[in-house]
């Protein structure tokens, strides 16, 4: 990443000049045949893909009414235009949230109201051409879905929702984004993000065991596809071999060895990211989650609990009763999600991230830390897109802002937060998230590291901060990737399960 320069830091966070076009031709790349065609999808954009895209577009309106809400209720108020990350980092004009959305809303108005079609310059309506369909590609996939501009929306208007119907259209003509669709059909594949089969894994989980024997003298256990088990564990593929993630699984398995609880992980369903979130649809999303419920039916569990990972957690949080029947809302006609709600304990919150879990272990009093194994550590926490603003944790709003910091207080000696204007719900984005996390588009998440890399500069210098503690693994890839070009070292962001799995006292069960 030598030949890319991140932006200056700002003394003051200011809105930034404009640079039109800076992130012109910026975008990812394109799906191949195969890639697509893997998922159901057209494999090349077609004769008529003007008329089939109009028609996707069309459908998503009358399956979406929040959709077409989103249409009609911007008045371009500016509220939004210095909230994205993309836009302070890259000053492209067409990042601002109103500017990006607009790419669509003028394509509505041309295809679907009634002045658009009669007047078309007078309300800033426009033909869809092959030019606006490649410009969508580009900015549309520099967005990260993260909705820090729908808080301060006014109107509510959830630019996220807005990204991943541009995302659905430029799908249905051929024009899918490698990344994210590359990884969804190695999970419908094989069960994972990675493609790594179950041998390779029960391998990785072998020399866990290992390497935890090694430095504990005692056996954690990193059980697989174990029936009967209490716990089935759905986790970030990363956490199986990438750092820092590792440390992060490495930290569960002592939680659930700690208080004596039974699990397992399942070689045909080891992924708890879904990147049909991404990519907006809902027909992958379900088929990515069904193969949960099924490992889950298969191992004949009780509770789901769920990794670090942000955007996982909110489509176990936000989708998984309606897409799978795990929680409230099944479908009464869904045998499978019947049988899965008399099988798990509704003793407790289904499903549950691994915060919670942790939390309630802690508050039991089955857990026990010496916190100065993290002394070496003064600790910030990074507040992931998706768990501050789609999802919670226990029985209250802010939940999910509470415990993760809560655990980590329990943990270290050192904690302190950043800029308050930059955590909770209104968090910068790490930069990689929504189908970002892919090399072609690393001059994007560079640049829209830039706030995020501003506050915890701002920690370092005046707190000596060295360790930022995160809940998502993308986060976590993100931040390692784009550090050292802002001058951190990369071991300075980690998971917030590392923290624990430095402190937990092993050796006996409560």
């Amino acid at each position: 990443m030598a030949d890319i320069t991140p932006p200056a830091y700002r003394s003051i966070p200011v809105i930034p000049k404009l640079i039109p076009g800076a992130m012109e031709g910026k975008g990812p790349f394109i799906a191949s045949d195969k890639i697509n065609e893997a998922l159901g999808f057209t494999g090349h954009l077609p004769d008529d893909w003007h008329d089939k895209a109009i028609a996707k577009m069309g459908d998503l309106l009358t399956r979406f009414r929040s959709l077409r809400v989103y249409m009609d209720a911007c008045v371009h108020c500016g509220a939004c235009s210095d909230k994205c990350h993309y836009f302070i980092g890259t000053q492209d004009p067409k990042n601002m949230p109103v500017a990006r959305q607009d790419l669509m809303r003028s394509v509505y108005r041309r295809y679907f109201t009634l002045p658009g079609k009669l007047f078309p310059k007078l309300v800033g309506a426009r033909d869809l051409t092959r030019e606006v369909l490649d410009e969508w590609h580009n900015y549309f996939h520099q967005c990260s879905e993260c909705r820090r501009c729908s808080v301060f929306c006014p109107y509510g208007i959830d630019t996220a929702e807005v990204t991943m119907a541009a995302r659905e259209i430029l799908q249905s003509v051929g024009m899918g984004q490698k990344y994210s669709l590359e990884i969804l059909g190695k999970v419908h594949k094989i069960g994972n993000n990675l493609g790594l089969p179950a041998p390779a894994l029960k391998d990785t989980l072998e020399g866990l065991e290992e390497d935890v024997k090694d430095a504990t003298g005692i056996d954690v256990l990193f059980p697989m596809d174990v029936k009967g088990a209490e716990v089935l564990l759905i986790t970030p593929s990363a956490d199986f071999f990438a750092e820092p993630h590792i440390d992060s699984l490495i930290g569960y398995a002592k939680v659930f060895h700690a208080t004596g609880t039974s699990w397992t992980l399942s070689s045909m369903s080891s992924e708890a990211g879904n990147f049909g979130m991404f990519i907006g649809n809902y027909d992958q999303l379900r088929q990515a989650a069904l193969r949960i419920r099924q490992a889950a039916l298969e191992l004949g569990v009780k509770r789901i609990v769920v990794g670090e990972c942000g955007h996982a957690w909110r489509v176990a949080y936000s989708f998984w009763n309606t897409l799978t029947g795990v929680g409230d809302g099944a479908d009464a006609n869904d045998r499978f999600a019947q049988m899965l709600q008399k099988q798990l304990d509704h003793r407790y919150k289904q499903p549950a991230h691994i915060c919670e879990f942790t939390w309630d272990m802690i508050q039991d009093e089955r857990l026990e830390f010496d916190k100065s194994a993290n002394d070496n550590l003064i600790v910030t926490f990074h507040d992931s897109c998706n768990v501050a603003r789609g999802s919670r944790m226990g029985d209250y709003p802010g939940g999910q802002f509470d415990i993760p910091r809560n655990i980590i207080r329990t943990v270290a000696n050192n904690y302190v937060d950043m800029d308050p204007s930059t955590t909770h719900e209104r968090t910068f984005c790490c930069g990689g998230g929504g189908g970002l996390l892919t090399d072609d588009l690393m001059n994007v998440r560079v640049k829209g590291a830039l706030p995020r890399m501003e506050m915890f500069q701002q920690v370092t210098d005046t707190q000596k901060v060295n360790f930022m503690a995160c809940i998502c693994a993308i986060c976590k890839t993100q931040f390692s990737k784009v550090m050292p070009v802002y001058g951190f070292d990369r071991r300075m962001v980690g998971g917030v399960h590392q923290l624990v799995s430095n402190a937990i006292v092993l050796g006996k069960n409560k």
